[in-house]
């Protein structure tokens, strides 16, 4: 069965396809305004009449919360809590500004309706549910007619019954539902009910989209990318879209720990440069999906792996503040009008200070054809306007750009309690090749892993993904109240709906199962997930001390939540070869960046144990890797090149090395 990886991109869409033998893989320009029609493009371009299994690395869910273009959507909560979504937790998200931005709720007022009930939370009903309510509220719904309900009843993580009761009576009216007990049994009214109303915000959507994408694919499989890391069947998706709010920068982590594994690195940093924004995320050893994330304003409380997000790209616009501080993105240029070099916008972009300073070439661009007069014509007016050179100000262009990076580098590692030094970082996307050296200098960091896909990383990552299922339930209660018995009793009970999950979805072979506990000290405010163990206070600790630098071994610990993720056996990782590459190389005789002529080598053309001499270019598919001076690049196993910075060297007896080649 021929399986294709499809990752949307907001420049490009990649495809990866694997046949059982080989893989192939190629770029299309994304298509915003419709993103199946280049997904469609591609996938009859890989399979033509056959069938097949498509894999999908999706952003429609993410682009309609961050822009605000979802559903119509009606909350329906307990009389008194209306207004939970609005009131948040007070926080202020900049804490010395004096007007501060709050974003508006995704629900007016005017859409927020009260039902006559009330669960205690041990579970306990205070008020029953009042029938004449609850059909009053259905009235009122039909006459909005919105787009999808958010239903979150108070304490329906306890004892659901009220909320499963009304879940009812909204469907039989034909009403598209979101009920917190499905989605977000946990804890805590705001983000259960912010988790909510962003499934029912893009809900619409994401269901058009995959149901039109579905039909459309005919009888070949389509599995969708979730946050989480796993992969899961589009009805799931449609059913609870806030599950895949990172599906397509979870391919790329996905992509990255299967690389790491063949290598033996456990310790990794992944840095995915694309065309509109850059992805960060830790490793070290299995990813664990973080139990909350904000986006767009929004807690939300579903499995996401940890994953930070900057709006910096090889598309990012360069542009100067009313100080004539330069500033570099969130906003870009896409795969339209794209960068100035394509003739069909003017501002300039990251992708044009590279073309400017000589570390990219015209012809390494994909696309329309690309044109280095034009970047230079848009720095030279961004110059004018510094007083300074256009090449000043493309140096300055990739100064700021790295530094926007840098620290969402820092953010995820060092803010964290994590030394980078001890990582190898591993980049990819189209532009992270020519960026990752220059970070890792300014991070410490010592060993770079660039696979010879980078530009299609992330879609080669759906295709080592497996299926997956998540649940938890909370619990709320002293450690020393519970015995083993009673902790084997719940998570009993949690196995039973994730082992049916993956059977629904056709994907119960080999299933392992993995169980966590979220604690925290009586008395906390938040809590800490570790895995699941005879000693479970003593991994607790340890977990506590290595976030924090502190412990305290004789304070209470509180039982918050157990949780249970099924996932089914990953397929076999089948890397790309270096002989098995068409690379690129129709490139240039020198660049002006390094002022003297360089070596420019297509990856395919390294040999086994050759060493090759910073400065120098390693050109891949789609993407170009910089080797600083001093550095060196190598073939790794697994298809990827080894950058190694000039402290790692040691006393190690080097292979034979080459420096100063020109094509």
């Amino acid at each position: 069965m021929i399986r294709v990886g499809v990752d949307t991109g907001g420049t490009f869409t990649d495809f990866v396809v694997e046949d059982g033998r080989r893989l192939t893989r190629f770029k299309l320009p994304s298509t915003p305004d419709d993103p199946s029609q280049a997904v469609l493009e591609g996938v009859a371009r890989a399979l033509g009449a056959r069938a097949g299994t498509v894999l999908h690395g999706t952003t429609v869910a993410t682009n309609a919360l961050l822009t605000r273009r979802g559903g119509k959507v009606a909350l329906l909560a307990t009389a008194g809590f209306e207004d939970v979504l609005e009131i948040g937790r007070q926080a202020r998200p900049e804490l010395y500004a004096l007007e501060p931005r709050v974003p508006e709720p995704l629900v007016p007022a005017r859409r927020r309706l009260g039902l006559a009930e009330r669960v205690g939370p041990r579970g306990e009903v205070l008020r029953p549910l009042a029938a004449g309510s609850l059909r009053a509220a259905v009235r009122r719904l039909l006459r909005m007619r919105p787009d999808s309900v958010a239903l979150t009843l108070l304490h329906a993580y306890a004892n659901p019954a009220h909320e499963r009761r009304a879940a009812a009576a909204l469907r039989r009216a034909g009403l598209r539902v979101s009920a917190s007990h499905e989605l977000a049994p946990e804890f805590r009214e705001f983000e259960r009910t912010a988790t909510t109303v962003a499934n029912a915000f893009v809900q619409p959507v994401l269901e058009i989209y995959l149901t039109r994408l579905a039909g459309r694919l005919g009888r070949r499989t389509l599995w969708v990318m979730a946050s989480s890391g796993g992969l899961m069947r589009p009805e799931r998706a449609a059913r609870e879209p806030v599950r895949t709010l990172l599906s397509g920068p979870a391919g790329g982590v996905a992509a990255a720990l299967r690389l790491g594994r063949a290598l033996g690195r456990r310790r990794l940093i992944t840095f995915d440069m694309g065309g509109t924004s850059t992805d960060v995320a830790l490793l070290d050893g299995e990813p664990e999906p973080s139990l909350e994330r904000s986006l767009a304003g929004l807690p939300l409380r579903v499995p996401m792996l940890d994953i930070h997000t900057v709006g910096a790209g090889g598309g990012s616009y360069v542009r100067a503040d009313a100080t004539g501080a330069l500033r570099v993105g969130p906003e870009s240029a896409a795969a339209d009008p794209g960068p100035a070099a394509w003739g069909r916008g003017s501002e300039p972009t990251l992708t044009d200070a590279h073309l400017v300073l000589g570390t990219l070439w015209p012809e390494c661009l994909l696309g329309p054809p690309a044109d280095l007069e034009l970047s230079e014509a848009a720095f030279g007016r961004l110059a004018r306007r510094l007083g300074v050179s256009a090449e000043r100000a493309a140096r300055g262009a990739l100064d700021v750009g790295d530094a926007v990076m840098e620290r969402a580098l820092r953010r995820i590692s060092v803010e964290r309690g994590y030394d980078p030094r001890d990582f190898t970082l591993v980049s990819f996307g189209g532009a992270g090749g020519l960026h990752a050296a220059r970070l890792a200098q300014r991070l410490g960091v010592r060993r770079v892993l660039a696979p010879l896909d980078a530009a299609a990383f992330s879609a080669w990552g759906l295709l080592v993904a497996a299926p997956r299922a998540e649940h938890s339930a909370p619990v709320l209660r002293g450690l020393e109240e519970l015995s083993p018995a009673d902790l084997a009793r719940r998570y009993a009970a949690l196995e039973r709906p994730v082992r049916a999950a993956l059977r629904q979805e056709r994907a119960a072979a080999g299933v392992r199962l993995v169980r966590r506990a979220d604690l925290r000290y009586a008395g906390q405010s938040f809590e800490l997930s570790v895995p699941y163990s005879a000693h479970l206070a003593r991994a607790f600790h340890a977990a506590h001390r290595r976030a924090y630098g502190v412990s305290d071994p004789g304070r209470p610990i509180e039982v918050i939540s157990l949780r249970v993720r099924a996932e089914a056996r990953a397929p076999r990782a089948l890397f790309p070869g270096f002989e098995q590459q068409p690379f690129l190389s129709r490139f240039r005789r020198g660049t002006r960046y390094f002022g003297r002529p360089v070596a420019v080598v297509p990856a395919g053309e390294l040999a086994p144990r050759e060493v090759l001499r910073g400065p120098a270019f390693v050109t891949c598919y789609a993407s170009t890797l910089l080797v600083p001076p001093g550095w060196r690049a190598r073939r790794a196993a697994a298809g990827a090149v080894e950058l190694e910075a000039p402290a790692a060297r040691g006393r190690a007896r080097a292979p034979r090395a080459r420096a100063g080649r020109r094509r």
